[in-house]
């Protein structure tokens, strides 16, 4: 598959946008709509409820928002602390240091790459206000645990379900466990509005807090008293027409995501520096390709140079700059040490990860290479 700019070079990731999306945009703009949030959000927001299963959606501008805002909702505030796994994209961070609280980090399970649920409990103090609880490349810890964990310690569970677009546990989509879920919609997720955030939630109340602090604190819709500390964290009704075109293709994409991620691993199973993580792909749709190799600089370099993109992982965050902290976090470091993102996009085919991964064992047959 080639890129849009007509290179042979195999990106890392890359949205797929077609002419669904364009004449869905072209339909909307003569259709005189002013682009801001209005009644084709909503449609978007009842398409993502009917398909996660939840009573209530509310869009937002990102995803980063999206978690300030449910925690905001939530009442998380100064002199808080939340608890969030070390192996994350950073803004899991970032949404809580918005709210005024303290995010403290606790280490990731080698079996799921998310969040240890036992350290977790471990590290729960009179000032945890809630767990934060991310769905890393779509797959879930023990969620009947994380709940009733939360419940018996009377802290609340987030979910930040932004690469779990999905994904299910048990049958039960992730972003449904919790009080409240948090989606993203950016250009390298599954569906994509180009930026974009989503909020699920049963709960009446919340999700009527959540709405006043995306829209100012307004009273009601258009009327400008407000009863609430509110911002404008507003979707616009031009993302949303894409989000709807990208939604009558997501069932094939979540399908085709489980499809790549089993033939990576078929055609890799017989390289030993090669590991992928335990994924039931019954139920987990893997946001990325993920694997974990002895030297993924040096590897990387070499598919760099045979034109196919990859992407590590995350840095811990306990080592980054806002964050620097001491700690033992030994599987968090461990996974970003090791931890690969192969190309992933949903059009890839299947000749084209063949050849992918022939390029892996090429490299590893040349013989044993380190890191720089």
């Amino acid at each position: 598959m080639t890129t849009g700019s007509g290179s042979d070079y195999v990106v890392q990731m890359q949205p797929w946008l077609g002419e669904e999306e364009k004449k869905a945009v072209v339909d909307y703009l003569d259709s005189g709509g002013w682009l801001t949030e209005f009644r084709r959000t909503r449609e978007f927001e009842q398409a993502l409820a009917a398909y996660i299963g939840a009573r209530h959606v509310s869009v937002v501008m990102n995803g980063t928002v999206s978690l300030f805002a449910a925690l905001a909702a939530l009442g998380v505030g100064v002199g808080d602390e939340v608890i969030v796994p070390d192996l994350t994209m950073i803004a899991s961070a970032n949404a809580v240091l918005l709210t005024g609280a303290t995010p403290r980090f606790v280490d990731i399970d080698r079996a799921t790459l998310c969040l240890d649920l036992a350290e977790a409990e471990r590290r729960i103090t009179p000032r945890t206000k809630a767990i934060m609880l991310v769905s890393f490349n779509g797959r879930a810890p023990d969620m009947d645990r994380a709940v009733a964990l939360a419940r018996d310690r009377g802290v609340l569970l987030v979910e930040d379900a932004a690469q779990a677009l999905g994904s299910r546990w048990r049958g039960k989509h992730l972003g449904t466990f919790g009080a409240v879920g948090s989606f993203s919609f950016s250009s390298p997720k599954v569906i994509t509005t180009g930026q974009g955030g989503a909020l699920v939630t049963d709960d009446d109340a919340l999700i009527a807090a959540i709405r006043k602090i995306k829209d100012f604190g307004r009273l009601r819709d258009g009327v400008d008293e407000h009863i609430a500390l509110g911002y404008n964290f507003k979707f616009t009704d031009l993302q949303a027409v894409i989000g709807l075109a990208q939604m009558t293709k997501l069932d094939w994409r979540v399908q085709r995501k489980k499809e790549l991620f089993a033939l990576y691993r078929s055609e890799l199973a017989n390289v030993p520096e090669v590991t992928f993580v335990e994924t039931n792909l019954s139920e987990t749709s893997p946001w990325f390709i993920d694997v974990l190799v002895p030297d993924p600089a040096t590897l990387r370099q070499f598919l760099h140079e045979r034109g196919i993109g990859s992407r590590p992982f995350y840095p811990p965050i306990h080592t980054q700059a806002p964050y620097r902290e001491p700690g033992s976090f030994p599987e968090t470091e461990r996974a970003s040490r090791q931890g690969l993102w192969l190309p992933s996009s949903s059009f890839l085919e299947d000749r084209t990860v063949r050849r992918i991964c022939d390029e892996i064992r090429a490299f590893y047959r040349g013989g044993p290479r380190t890191s720089a």
